[in-house]
């Protein structure tokens, strides 16, 4: 395995996420795979990051069909104790057992710290895995067996995760806690997670990368592009160019709101060097600098695709 060295100081890690006990850095490292980049680099890539100091590595069997689990095992070997590691059983309504031994096989690994059941985002689905013998009882049956430690959902919808803290049966959740967010996430949902002491947070880049590129969506790296003019066809024509925020706003806001875990998808080196100098230069913003952020992000995401995390902004 090739390791990349770097010279930033480690974060130290601060509180205990959820229920866990683990004590856990600000931020974490989400989803690091690119079939389209050589394996070897998304390796370094995500050790990049464990270097760093991040301690919580979270993953799913359905990022890049397998791929971002087969990285995550192999960016871990050595470092395993000091992380924590999450896994995500991503059909609701099928059988937890091979879905868990799958992705300790393609881990390699002979359990998680956690295994959490992904975009839970309607309540039928939450019904479902919440029933006797559902998909929470599944899960208890891999911790007795050793497969895992901990369970929990990843929600896209407040009313879900309403109904997770009521049942109280997770030891995490993982929300969008972000600038450009359904209010009920941050003004309901993460308090009341926070004194149930079952917290964490799902950021994989700021609102989808939306707000921080020119970009619908996941897997855009962060990049400069060039703003003004550009050439076409032998004519020239002023490019369209969307609205922008920049990385630290972004993050400033998040950590603001004082969530566990800031999870990150960190795919790039630039990407974790924003991440890092943001982290670094970090000071609560104040109630104003908050609104001022919400409007920027209200203006930067028009046009660039669905909000499919805020379910009261797309069934209006």
């Amino acid at each position: 395995m090739m390791r990349v060295s770097t010279t930033m100081e480690p974060f130290a890690p601060r509180r205990e996420l959820g229920r866990t006990g683990f004590r856990a850095t600000a931020l974490g490292i989400g989803d690091v795979a690119d079939r389209n980049l050589p394996r070897e680099r998304c390796v370094a890539t995500l050790r990049r990051a464990i270097d760093a100091g991040l301690n919580v590595v979270d993953t799913a069997p359905n990022y890049e069909d397998g791929f971002s689990e087969e990285i995550v095992g192999e960016a871990v070997r050595g470092v395993r104790e000091a992380l924590f590691v999450i896994s995500k059983v991503d059909d609701l309504r099928a059988a937890v057992t091979p879905q868990v031994a799958g992705s300790l096989a393609r881990l390699g690994l002979p359990r998680t710290d956690a295994f959490v059941f992904h975009n839970v985002s309607r309540l039928e689905d939450w019904q479902a895995i919440a029933s006797a013998g559902g998909g929470l009882d599944q899960l208890a049956e891999a911790i007795r067996r050793g497969e895992t430690r901990f369970r929990g959902v990843s929600s896209h919808h407040p009313e879900v995760l309403d109904a997770a803290l009521r049942d109280g049966r997770c030891d995490l959740l993982m929300f969008p806690v972000g600038p450009f967010v359904d209010a009920r996430y941050t003004d309901d949902i993460l308090p009341r997670a926070r004194a149930a002491g079952a917290e964490g947070l799902e950021a994989h880049r700021p609102d989808a990368g939306k707000l921080l590129g020119d970009t619908s969506g996941y897997n855009q790296p962060l990049q400069e592009r060039p703003r003004g003019k550009r050439s076409s066809g032998g004519t020239d024509e002023q490019e369209a160019l969307l609205p922008r925020m920049g990385a630290a706003e972004c993050l400033h806001y998040t950590l603001t709101l004082d969530p566990d875990v800031a999870l990150l998808g960190l795919s790039f080196a630039n990407e974790q060097d924003a991440a890092f100098a943001a982290a670094r230069a970090f000071r609560p913003l104040t109630r104003d600098e908050m609104a001022r952020v919400r409007e920027r992000a209200a203006a930067a995401i028009q046009g660039k695709g669905p909000v499919w995390w805020n379910p009261a902004l797309v069934e209006a």
